[in-house]
């Protein structure tokens, strides 16, 4: 199953500039969806990956290919790792799932590894990602329309199976990205406009010195999917900001990259040499009026930076 993209990119090689000097300029389209609520981006095996949360889709696409790879899913999908075995870590709704799939991600197997919150029914997975060492460590969300704070974060290993971290309860879990030592984890609850730190130990998944990051500066961002760089600086996507936002690594702002989609969602950083930056976007929200004047909401975007900045993911350790 596939969709094609509208337009191939290149992503611009015609510029030397410094990074400063780019901020605030106007990602480029790169691939046109029509994503309900694109998430999860990443560069994995030449292809930038993604999923479409409520479409129940994993997505794959490499660049110069004339067709998205397109997996259906048999429930929603937060987010995902990519495993040392070749198999794909799948964090759906209430389970964490271990598929096979071929390179078109024709899904051959399907195997549950453990429920998550199996007796809350008001959230489901949202937002995660390995950490250093190979565990995968992600949170919930409430999907309930009060949005009390009952979600949490995670962590799941082969060795020690799931556990919770200990961390305050939340709204909506996203975020999650971790430093280049990987002793710092970054998070946060969406409506809290903060995103928050704190010292990290993925063996023992002890967490300790809970602290302020970064604050929204604008009343219209909300702090959605984030990664760390290659210089240890933090990108965040700013849903209902149209924007990514770069933070160095004391949190402060040092400029903003804009999209035509009030909505994005996560960004990444990856391509051949690690230097394009892609950001996933959502149609999720959006009044009529709103789509009619952003109709390439839920596309991704994505610009050429002046150096590498990507750092790839780390395999979940599935041995």
């Amino acid at each position: 199953m596939a969709s094609a993209p509208s337009l191939d990119t290149s992503f611009d090689t015609s510029f030397n500039t410094s990074l400063d000097a780019l901020f605030n300029a106007p990602l480029e389209l790169v691939l046109t969806q029509s994503a309900t609520l694109g998430e999860g981006l990443q560069w994995h095996d030449g292809r930038w990956w993604w999923t479409d949360i409520e479409g129940a889709t994993l997505q794959a696409w490499r660049p110069g290919d004339a067709a998205t790879s397109v997996c259906p899913l048999p429930d929603r999908l937060g987010s995902f790792a990519h495993c040392r075995s070749g198999r794909v870590l799948l964090g759906l709704s209430k389970r964490l799932a271990f598929s096979t799939l071929d390179d078109a991600l024709a899904l051959s197997s399907l195997e549950t590894v453990t429920p998550v919150d199996a007796a809350e029914p008001r959230t489901r997975i949202n937002d995660g990602r390995t950490d250093r060492r190979g565990h995968f460590v992600f949170g919930t969300m409430n999907e309930a329309k009060e949005r009390r704070t009952i979600a949490s974060f995670y962590q799941f290993s082969m060795r020690h199976g799931l556990r919770r971290l200990a961390l305050p309860a939340v709204a909506i879990a996203n975020s999650l990205c971790f430093s280049l030592d990987g002793r710092t984890m970054y998070f946060c609850d969406t409506l809290t406009r903060r995103i928050q730190q704190c010292a990290y130990d993925a063996e023992s998944a002890q967490v300790s010195d809970l602290r302020l990051f970064a604050e929204m500066d604008q009343a219209q961002a909300w702090p959605d999917g984030s990664t760390i760089d290659a210089e240890g600086c933090l990108w965040n996507a700013q849903w209902g900001a149209g924007r990514v936002a770069r933070y160095d690594p004391e949190g402060r702002l040092m400029g903003v990259f804009t999209a035509p989609a009030a909505h994005t969602s996560c960004p990444a950083i990856g391509g051949p040499g690690l230097d394009q930056l892609m950001l996933t976007t959502a149609r999720q929200e959006l009044s009529r009026e709103a789509l009619a004047a952003q109709p390439l909401s839920g596309s991704l975007f994505g610009l050429r930076l002046p150096r590498a900045l990507g750092v790839p993911d780390t395999l979940f350790d599935d041995r």
